[in-house]
């Protein structure tokens, strides 16, 4: 057990850093889209590096499969953008709540794709999150509202992107599925700030601060805490790391309260909703253990 110590320091050093991907959204004083432009040309960079120098493998095997990984980035990209957009509009909190609701997509869009089993069990849990959901958004305004949306949608996406990404590592290495995500979503907003007419000099311009968060966020919260978790799940398996994975909302909530105030935007009905929805993820989690731990 003691051997595993650094690992489980690893694994929350991880899952606090990506709870702090929402305040960055909001510490950066860009749109959305280029923020998530640059997380994607810092994070293929990066990763791209940090591969070579550990050696993982870097293709796909077949054409069919590279054809879904290059989706799959498509979704990545999209996800990003409607996550901090979300975050843009209202609050860290919000944004970070809202993807939490992934597990409720889950129950649907994987039988959908994939003609796997439909979960009553997991369809009642998501029925409680909409319970959670609706005590959230109980004084909210319009704004709040088309924040609320991009979340969800965010969540949507991230179901998919999580649920392709689940069936595509069966076969293929993921490190490689990563690398082509990232890049193909680098490709994707390229073209989308191209066609915008916004792929000019001022897309360039921005503070030090926003430089530096734009680093954070591209390398650290993505290539290097994508690399280490390589490692953590192999000495700790990947139902240890799912379950610390449902924390981030918890870390991201405390640190929007410590960093930003947001306890003063939100009210108590925000935060009993919050703590309906952690809590159905959670149990989710432990009730979808392997057989083999009960």
């Amino acid at each position: 057990m003691k051997s595993n110590v650094p690992y489980y320091i690893a694994l929350h050093l991880i899952i606090f850093t990506w709870g702090f991907t929402g305040i960055v959204g909001k510490l950066i004083q860009l749109d959305p889209l280029h923020i998530v432009w640059y997380r994607l040309l810092f994070a293929s960079v990066g990763l791209l590096i940090g591969l070579k120098l550990l050696r993982l493998p870097l293709k796909i095997s077949n054409r069919k499969s590279l054809i879904k990984t290059l989706f799959t980035g498509l979704i990545v990209a999209l996800h990003w953008f409607t996550f901090y957009q979300s975050i843009a509009l209202s609050t860290a909190s919000l944004g970070i709540l809202c993807l939490s609701t992934v597990t409720l997509h889950v129950t649907w869009i994987e039988p959908l794709l994939f003609k796997t089993k439909f979960s009553w069990k997991e369809f009642g849990m998501g029925l409680l999150m909409i319970v959670g959901i609706y005590i959230v958004t109980n004084d909210f305004d319009t704004k709040q509202y088309l924040a609320l949306t991009y979340g969800l949608i965010s969540a949507m996406l991230a179901a998919i992107f999580s649920v392709s990404n689940a069936h595509l590592s069966k076969t293929e290495a993921s490190s490689a599925l990563t690398i082509h995500e990232m890049f193909v979503g680098f490709l994707l907003l390229s073209g989308v700030l191209l066609y915008k007419g916004e792929f000019d000099e001022t897309l360039f311009e921005m503070t030090t601060s926003d430089l530096l968060w734009l680093l954070f966020l591209g390398i650290i919260c993505t290539s290097v805490a994508f690399l280490i978790t390589i490692e953590v799940v192999k000495k700790l398996g990947t139902f240890t790391v799912s379950l610390s994975i449902n924390l981030e909302p918890i870390y991201t909530i405390i640190l929007a309260i410590i960093l930003l105030h947001e306890h003063t935007l939100l009210s108590k009905e925000f935060y009993i909703g919050a703590t309906i929805i952690v809590l159905v993820v959670l149990g989710n989690t432990v009730l979808n253990r392997p057989k083999k731990m009960l």
